[in-house]
């Protein structure tokens, strides 16, 4: 059994048992990764992938805790190499992000920004997606830090801070009826079209729950993962835009920003990495410029709570940053 036996069959499973995009990936042939992993099942007596002709069709059973690890196996292997690297050379190395357009166009550049300011020699990659997506990426080890307000709660086996909380904002047009509203309700809102963001992302679940707990059925008429994007459709007239207050410039042009952080309940955006991970001086450094009350030590104690609730109570006593 080799190492890259492990790790071919581990991409492969995560490249949906497409062996010719793995093989591209991995800057290797497709007959070659076939007969390594025919290799690998010859010696352990067992098929890690159904086939039907020379096309695998899904994970057996077997496959399935194999494949599971696997992925340990390959996640201590890169824990070691981050060791070695640390005590080589503490300021060189890579750092995976994986978070949503809000949080990459909005709460990140200034972090990103005195980061490379600190440490030019780390290679710094940010992945956006969903915040399913994201936490599934930190969760198999694609990245090393997920960065989100919804989902990261579904995976067990991230640790999870919060790092500070949020609210929204209604936008609308300079002419439109709302903008001369002093105060706004739900059901000044509940009557107009709404352009927000796609269910599951920023938040969007606090806003729905509003409406919902008050009766209220909102029209919603086009949604979008992005901020400026939903900006764009409300200059157009298709309806009022609910967004993260943090998307809202005062150089958003024909638009008026109204407070409705009266009307939701307010968000938690957190930042996330899978248990076991090896966490590299900058990294630690990293945690602090996007949410200063991680301290290392506070990171410390947070690797060490063992369950959910434990973790919680070691940040009931802190106070968020808002925005």
């Amino acid at each position: 059994m080799k190492l890259q036996q492990l790790r071919y069959i581990w991409e492969v499973a995560r490249h949906d048992l497409n062996v010719s995009v793995t093989a591209q990936n991995l800057y290797t042939s497709q007959p070659g990764i076939s007969k390594q992993i025919r290799l690998l099942e010859d010696e352990l007596g067992v098929e890690v992938f159904s086939r039907s002709g020379k096309h695998l069709t899904r994970v057996t059973p077997a496959g399935e805790e194999i494949l599971r690890i696997s992925g340990e196996i390959l996640r201590k292997v890169e824990n070691i190499k981050q060791v070695a690297q640390e005590f080589s050379d503490e300021t060189k190395g890579s750092l995976s992000i994986a978070t949503t357009h809000t949080q990459a166009r909005y709460a990140l550049p200034k972090v990103i920004q005195d980061f490379i300011g600190r440490f030019p020699e780390v290679a710094l990659h940010m992945h956006q997606g969903s915040p399913v997506q994201i936490s599934e990426m930190a969760a198999d080890g694609t990245v090393d830090f997920a960065i989100a307000t919804e989902a990261l709660e579904l995976f067990g086996d991230l640790i999870m801070m919060p790092c500070y909380i949020w609210n929204r904002a209604v936008i609308v047009p300079k002419d439109h009826p709302l903008a001369q509203v002093s105060k706004l309700t739900l059901e000044d809102i509940a009557r107009q079209p709404i352009v927000t963001y796609t269910f599951g992302f920023t938040g969007r679940s606090r806003l729905d729950d509003a409406f919902m707990n008050a009766g209220l059925t909102p029209k919603v008429v086009f949604t979008a993962a992005d901020a400026d994007v939903i900006k764009t459709y409300v200059r157009l007239g298709l309806g009022v835009g609910i967004v993260a207050r943090m998307a809202c410039n005062d150089d958003d042009e024909g638009l008026v920003v109204l407070d409705a952080s009266h009307l939701f309940a307010p968000s938690v955006t957190k930042i996330g990495f899978r248990k076991g991970t090896f966490l590299r001086g900058f990294m630690y450094d990293f945690i602090e410029l996007f949410a200063p009350h991680l301290t290392k030590d506070v990171v410390d104690e947070a690797v060490e709570r063992h369950t959910r609730s434990e973790l919680d109570e070691l940040f009931t006593h802190i106070k968020l940053p808002t925005y």
